[in-house]
């Protein structure tokens, strides 16, 4: 079964098809790349309320099998690493640019 979080991940490389190759068509440049960040937080947003429903059910014993509370746990865990590290690459990568002479 694949990781919804992860399957997004994905739709960040809009430039290149299955093969690797370079498609033909135009990127939308940084658009591309803040919509894709924008579903990312959607995504990780909506597994954590996954996770925290699933929580209150275990905690009120009306969860039946407490994997599926562990394992949208991890899922939202993963998830949040992820985008903090985009995240924290991208302020690199903002703050290199900053100190680049003219």
């Amino acid at each position: 079964m694949p990781i919804p979080a992860i399957g997004s991940i994905g739709a960040v490389d809009a430039t290149t098809s299955a093969t690797g190759a370079v498609s033909a068509t135009p990127g939308t440049g940084g658009a591309a790349f803040g919509d894709a960040l924008t579903s990312a937080v959607d995504n990780l947003q909506q597994l954590q309320g996954t996770s925290d429903t699933l929580a209150i059910k275990a905690v009120t014993g009306n969860l039946d099998d407490i994997h599926d509370a562990t394992i949208a746990a991890t899922r939202a865990q993963v998830t949040m690493e992820l985008v903090a590290g985009v995240r924290n690459k991208a302020v690199d990568a903002f703050n290199e640019i900053m100190r680049m002479q003219a």
